[in-house]
């Protein structure tokens, strides 16, 4: 028999723990039993794995009168000790069972089990179920409505041809990240997911200095796309004002004050109104839905439609390039910008039931059902194009608003259609601004950020990170300021949202790559979601596409540039590297551990790191 045992202390709050009864030895091990307050479940199941990898049960344990739960714990009183057994430890051997059908309880008492095995506690409320949370997912991505508000670079530079070819290389691209980031999730599921998933699975040479520069990337990447969110619904607004109003001037500031708007209420939802958000975001996913429907039947039924011809093989070369091969891969920020956002789940983990299994389903359905959404929005809207030309030099700064008009023949008809688009840029950055707050209090709590004990924070009333909420907001507005000086510096960026996002996932990916090839299989503990023997080549394709997408994301619109139409976000995000390097070698090495270990069987342990 293999001398691998599998525990999970399940108290994580409350008072400290008690022994209640005598030590037992079990293969070499020691464990003692712990009863642990305010725990209420049927029967745990310690399980031995054999050394050919079976499994049956160790000691069944009945549960004390409420509130007492009887459970094993290990009599190891070191860190290096624990963390040393749990590194060898396949921990997924922990299972619940009952004899009753799983309730909401059963579940969240599993969901803690989980996170225990990481040295986490329970902070939050766990509010979210599958389609809350993929009603988050889908909207925060809005991939059609996405697409339509920024594809007039893929238009200059691809043509219609490029965007349909390019919408479907990133729509495969983007289902294998997410194949990935769910394999991931499911065996790691902790608020912060990539840092967290770098920290436990990189080479103990390199994890800490990764897991961190993995964190500052992640953090980066959600600030940055919860300015952009509210910037395009500021603008769009701008826009219907331009189309309704002949004498409105679009200026900068005006923009500046709707995006302060959008931000204010967005915060709002997600302070006052956040018992009630995974309902927001499930009636958001049917307006999503229904949405797309009132955007698709006028395109289809009233807009005059171009040939087949003149969008599958049409391609444009505005930019100048050398070759249309190069411009197609330019244009492809545009896709990639839709779809940005698969892996918002992971930051929510440790408010979502049965999180595990939940998130790598809500990632696959997000990127299915959107990418099917966006698919059809793409082409319905290249077959209503018209004259291409003067959709692009529309004076209110948007293509898809002038192609409405075309399709409906009447402002009040283009107006409508564009309001529901405004109503999705405005509830992403709802979700936007709660995804980007949990990831900012997750490297909080491990030390990673300049002022992490403040962010760190979790309000004890609400069981909300209101400081990291609302620094998450302060960000946001400050870099609207950006805007008032320059529109292109804004956009700078904002267009580092693609490097930021590919560049974490790819940190993780080719971390996890390492492990696959490089350790025996049993020494991987996968959760409920398993890529199996086509996780490498999945891995390596990922990787492949998300090298296209950082490479391509840094270049301008055209070989010709200036201090205006260069692309800044190179230099954006390099400013942003080299400052969390600067706080890492001042700083940061010396309290950075990577995930912290926040719970322990002896009280000395808390605060320390776990090192798998």
């Amino acid at each position: 028999m293999c001398r691998r045992i599998a525990i999970a202390p399940l108290s994580l709050s409350g008072p400290g723990r008690t022994p209640v009864g005598p030590t037992k030895h079990v293969n070499g091990l020691c464990i003692r039993p712990h009863y642990m307050p305010g725990v209420v479940c049927n029967i745990l199941r310690l399980a031995v794995r054999g050394a050919k990898g079976r499994q049956w049960n160790f000691s069944s344990l009945s549960f004390k009168p409420n509130p007492y739960l009887e459970i094993f714990q290990l009599n190891i009183m070191t860190f290096g000790e624990v963390g040393y057994l749990m590194k060898q430890i396949p921990c997924d051997a922990v299972a619940l069972t009952r004899d009753q059908k799983p309730n909401s309880r059963s579940i969240n008492l599993r969901d803690e089990a989980e996170i225990a095995r990481f040295g986490k506690t329970q902070r939050f409320r766990r509010n979210f179920g599958l389609l809350s949370i993929v009603g988050l997912t889908c909207t925060l991505m809005i991939t059609w409505e996405g697409f339509l508000t920024v594809f007039q670079s893929g238009l200059t530079n691809g043509g219609p041809a490029g965007l349909i070819y390019g919408f479907l290389f990133t729509w495969i691209g983007s289902g294998l990240q997410a194949l990935v980031m769910a394999e991931l999730a499911s065996m790691i599921p902790l608020a912060g997911g990539q840092y967290n998933w770098v920290a436990l699975l990189a080479p103990k040479s390199c994890s800490k200095f990764l897991s961190y520069l993995t964190g500052w990337i992640t953090v980066i990447s959600w600030q940055a796309a919860l300015a952009s969110s509210a910037f395009l619904g500021g603008t769009m607004i701008q826009g219907l004002l331009v189309l309704n109003y002949d004498g409105y001037s679009m200026e900068r500031w005006h923009g500046t004050l709707l995006f302060y708007a959008i931000i204010l209420l967005s915060l709002f939802i997600n302070t006052y109104l956040a018992r009630l958000l995974p309902k927001i975001e499930g009636m958001v996913l049917i307006i999503h839905v229904v949405g797309f429907v009132c955007i698709l039947i006028p395109l289809v039924y009233l807009a005059p439609h171009g040939t087949a011809t003149d969008v599958f093989a049409t391609f444009t070369n505005g930019g100048g390039w050398n070759t249309d091969g190069l411009a197609f891969f330019v244009g492809l920020s545009t896709s990639m910008f839709s779809f940005i956002g698969a892996d918002a789940a992971t930051h929510m983990a440790e408010e979502i039931e049965d999180a595990s299994t939940v998130i790598p389903r809500s990632m696959l359905a997000s990127i299915a059902l959107n990418g099917s959404l966006g698919f059809a929005i793409v082409t319905a809207t290249l077959f209503s194009l018209g004259d291409e030309e003067k959709a692009l030099i529309s004076p209110t700064g948007f293509p898809f608003i002038e192609v409405f008009v075309n399709a409906t023949g009447s402002k009040a008809g283009a107006n409508a259609m564009t309001s529901i688009i405004i109503t999705a840029m405005i509830f992403a950055a709802v979700g936007y601004l709660a995804t980007a707050s949990r990831m900012l209090w997750a490297f909080a709590r491990e030390q990673g950020l300049p002022g992490s004990s403040l962010l760190a924070k979790v309000q004890s009333r609400t069981l909300l990170p209101l400081y990291s909420i609302g620094m998450t907001a302060i960000i946001s507005l400050t870099l609207a300021l950006i805007n008032i000086g320059s529109t292109k510096a804004f956009n700078a960026l904002t267009s580092l949202v693609i490097a930021a996002f590919y560049s974490s996932f790819s940190i993780a990916a080719a971390v996890l790559l390492y492990r696959k090839t490089t350790s025996k299989e049993p020494e991987l503990v996968y959760g409920p979601f398993y890529l199996g023997r086509a996780g490498i080549p999945i891995i390596i394709l990922s990787l492949a596409y998300s090298v296209i997408g950082i490479f391509f994301s840094f270049w301008p619109p055209s070989p010709t540039v200036d201090a205006v139409s260069m692309n800044w976000s190179v230099a954006v995000f390099g400013g942003v590297l080299l400052g969390s390097l600067v706080f890492w070698a001042l700083h940061g090495r010396n309290v950075y551990t990577g995930p912290r270990w926040e719970m322990s069987p002896d009280e000395s342990l808390q605060g320390e790191s776990y090192k798998p």
